[in-house]
């Protein structure tokens, strides 16, 4: 790589520390990797580079040439690849990084997971659209849900009945095995699943016949749901254990019931208070009145004082909401909106002179003050 900038190659300064080139090399080896880049001639010769900086400048004798001179002698040892054969050693768990990204360790990698060891089920989400009052007061829904369920035939096993999985004689059970890689950069030991059993870690001989060997068959199944008083839009209610049923005698996952409501045309709702707008007369607002206010617990009588004005809000207290799980309820607030009448007959306009007349106001229009000038 001649007439190259090794310190630019792996991105770090001229006075980098060891750690420093170590810690850039891994980055880099990790993102130009070829089994990362199949069939990338570009990221393939990047990686190239890369391991070549990192010869250079890891050796503090060649980096002191390289530092003096722009070369360095690699006189056939280092500047090619056969170091890489022994794997990654020197940089700790970079085999377990690598195993992340290529399905295996380098040369020991990381641990593996059971495959049968018991697996928790996975959770299902159901929607349930309620009126407003059956949100406000609660109600008992029945939800149909599909989900995975341990086979009740072969009880999870897989096998046909009277007969038994046995353990894959190829890896013992794991489910792994160890494949060695030759590449250009040498040999590699990595982990990937056994193409015995497929990485179950045991053989079925003869499969369940109404699972097919899969241990799970899908179930239809109806659940009731008690909906408790004051739920809204929003609001999930878990079903512990009505999940998708566990693998190996795993736990089942849970049901989430997800709530939402459909608003009420009359109130509207706000946490656990109701807001509600009620109209009345101008005489009613002006003389006071009783009207009947609706509520969701049916009408009840509240007295309208003597000259109401319109927009005041009054609150009936502990009209609102009931409190999920709780003795308390919301308010419920009332505003008044006086109704100013758009026509009048003979008759009312006869009485609205009279009240004018008698408030001291004129009900014809005075002339203006205003002399004219033109």
């Amino acid at each position: 790589m001649a007439n190259k900038d090794y310190y630019e190659v792996l991105g770090i300064q001229k006075g980098a520390s060891e750690d420093e080139i170590k810690k850039a090399f891994r980055k880099l080896a990790i993102k130009y990797h070829p089994d990362k880049n199949r069939g990338n001639k570009e990221a393939e010769e990047k990686f190239k580079e890369i391991n070549e900086a990192y010869q250079v400048l890891s050796d503090p004798e060649k980096r002191s040439n390289y530092d003096r001179f722009g070369t360095a002698d690699f006189n056939g040892a280092g500047g090619g690849f056969g170091d890489f054969s022994g794997g990654f050693g020197d940089f700790g768990d970079l085999g377990d990084i690598f195993s992340s990204f290529f399905g295996g360790g380098f040369g020991g990698g990381s641990s593996r997971r059971n495959p049968n060891a018991p697996e928790r089920g996975n959770d299902i989400e159901y929607t349930i659209t309620l009126t407003f009052e059956e949100a406000v007061f609660g109600a008992k829904k029945e939800v149909n849900i599909t989900r995975n369920e341990t086979c009740e035939t072969c009880h999870g096993s897989g096998a046909k009945k009277g007969t038994s999985a046995k353990t894959c004689d190829k890896c013992h059970g794991t489910g792994r095995i160890r494949v060695q890689r030759n590449t250009a950069l040498g040999s590699f030991v990595t982990e990937a699943a056994c193409d015995k059993c497929g990485g179950k870690g045991k053989i079925i001989s003869e499969p369940c016949t109404e699972c097919h060997g899969s241990g799970i068959e899908r179930k239809r199944r109806k659940i009731s749901v008690n909906i408790p008083a004051g739920v809204d839009t929003g609001n999930v209610i878990p079903l512990r254990g009505q999940g998708e049923h566990g693998k190996n005698n795993g736990p089942a996952g849970d049901l989430y019931i997800n709530i939402k409501v459909i608003p009420s045309k009359e109130f509207k709702r706000q946490g656990f208070d109701i807001y509600l707008d009620t109209h009345i007369s101008f005489p009613k607002a002006a003389l006071g009145t009783e009207i009947a206010v609706p509520t969701i617990d049916g009408d009840v009588k509240y007295t309208v004082p003597a000259g109401t004005q319109s927009g005041t809000v009054f609150r009936l207290k502990g009209k609102g909401v009931p409190k999920v799980n709780s003795s308390g309820r919301g308010d419920q607030y009332v505003k008044v909106i006086v109704d100013i009448p758009k026509s009048l007959n003979e008759k009312q306009k006869e009485a609205l002179k009279l009240y004018m007349e008698a408030s001291g106001e004129s009900p014809k229009e005075k002339k203006s003050g205003f002399k004219k000038f033109f």
